[in-house]
């Protein structure tokens, strides 16, 4: 299992966003989390096997129809990053 932090910025909130990440990631069964950033980013937490999550990574690259991204940054996550997550859940949307 890898862990893998990304900040997306672009327009990126008000569009759907969270929401398209949160369906991406449990659909491919990731652990992690969503949520916006107060300076318009989003940023997200994904854990699971490499593969997934560089897939995850790429649609997340590219978002939803209404979005645009400009820019994903990513580094390696951690295991308190990903402790951030709800309680009990899989993927969470954190506000």
């Amino acid at each position: 299992m890898i862990i893998r932090h990304v900040t997306v910025r672009g327009r990126v909130q008000g569009v759907g966003f969270r929401a398209f990440v949160e369906y991406e990631a449990l659909r491919r069964g990731l652990e992690g989390w969503v949520r916006n950033c107060r300076d318009g980013s989003v940023e997200a937490i994904f854990a699971g096997a490499p593969q997934i999550v560089i897939e995850m990574i790429e649609a997340t690259r590219r978002g939803p129809r209404s979005s645009r991204v400009e820019t994903l940054d990513q580094r390696d996550g951690t295991d308190e990053e990903l402790g951030r997550r709800a309680p009990g859940e899989r993927f969470s949307v954190l506000f």
